[in-house]
């Protein structure tokens, strides 16, 4: 991988949008694999997505539009992943080659459901990728601020500091700083496990419970993601930092959280399946839950927050009742 390396972006949601936008303020040009045909023609007429941040236009000259994900694959040497993780490998399924001489970026804060991997996990062990050559780009960033230009920092994560450079080169702008980790596995763990805590600040929200409660909840929920994180994997790292209780802050408050939303819509009375249909945007959380209450049967960390967004989700407890238990263990 250099500087002259082709960058693809894989996805059409918001985050894959907003990331479209960044890399294009250092890109000649760009390939992007739009799955959905009506989006693509869109783009390709039109220059901006019509169902996600449809007020970012693109300069059409610099994108390379694709609707075969083989192609896209073959003609690019950076991979850039920003899709629900529950569908990753059914959007892989055509693709039967290799993955050698690429780097994968890993925008995905989410989990392979049923296998419990992470995206690197899952590029590691099924496609024999080295850890070397794949990255994970991390937030607190939400693609609505990226989008309005608000300054933002991403975290640019691989074992390969020179390939982590790169990326965050390709990335960083006036509004948008970049820095630099190796711990892949605690940024792609703390994104799947701060999901996890703001779909239980939702259904709070949802309940009626104020900030006062919600202050104590997320900070119990920050000191659940370093026990986790402690056990499962210790290593040299600072969870203070932006990438890991930044990006717990910013998901459990912010307006543009789609967790939040779709705790507080659970904690309001709607069921999973209403949920899901209303918001028509994926929860990774939801998912999330189920993949770390399996793992941990493994590591038994102590995590109250995530039993209790788990009995609410899949096992049908009210979530009045499991919230109203669950304060009698918080600090």
């Amino acid at each position: 991988m250099n500087e002259n390396s082709r960058v693809a972006i894989i996805g059409s949601g918001s985050w894959a949008t907003a990331l479209v936008k960044l890399f294009l303020n250092n890109a000649k040009t760009l390939n992007w694999f739009i799955l959905e045909p009506e989006i693509r023609a869109h783009v390709n007429e039109f220059q901006h997505n019509p169902r996600y941040l449809s007020s970012v236009v693109f300069e059409k000259e610099k994108l390379v539009l694709f609707d075969n994900i083989v192609d896209v694959i073959e003609q690019s040497d950076i991979l850039v992943f920003v899709v629900p993780s529950a569908f990753l490998r059914i959007w892989l399924e055509p693709y039967k080659g290799k993955f050698e001489n690429k780097f994968i970026v890993s925008a995905i804060k989410g989990i392979i459901p049923k296998e419990n991997l992470t995206i690197a996990e899952f590029f590691n062990q099924d496609y024999e990728v080295p850890f070397d050559n794949i990255g994970v780009v991390s937030g607190p960033s939400h693609a609505e601020e990226v989008a309005l230009e608000r300054l933002s920092y991403l975290t640019v994560a691989c074992k390969n500091e020179d390939h982590a450079r790169i990326i965050a080169d390709r990335l960083t702008f006036r509004y948008i700083k970049t820095i630099l980790s190796h711990d892949i596995y605690g940024i792609e763990y703390a994104a799947v496990l701060k999901n996890i805590i703001a779909l239980a600040a939702g259904i709070c929200h949802g309940l009626g419970y104020g900030d006062n409660f919600l202050s104590v909840l997320i900070c119990n929920g920050y000191k659940e993601i370093k026990r986790f994180l402690d056990k499962t994997y210790a290593t040299k790292r600072t969870t203070d930092n932006s990438v890991y209780l930044g990006d717990l802050l910013v998901t459990c408050y912010s307006q543009f959280s789609r967790n939040r939303t779709f705790g507080a819509m659970i904690g309001k009375g709607y069921s999973v399946k209403s949920a899901q249909l209303e918001m028509n945007m994926v929860a990774e959380g939801y998912y999330a839950v189920a993949c770390i209450k399996e793992i941990n049967k493994t590591h038994l960390v102590k995590m109250p927050i995530t039993d209790a967004v788990y009995n609410i989700l899949y096992e049908k407890i009210s979530p009045a009742i499991e919230m109203k238990l669950l304060t009698n263990s918080l600090k």
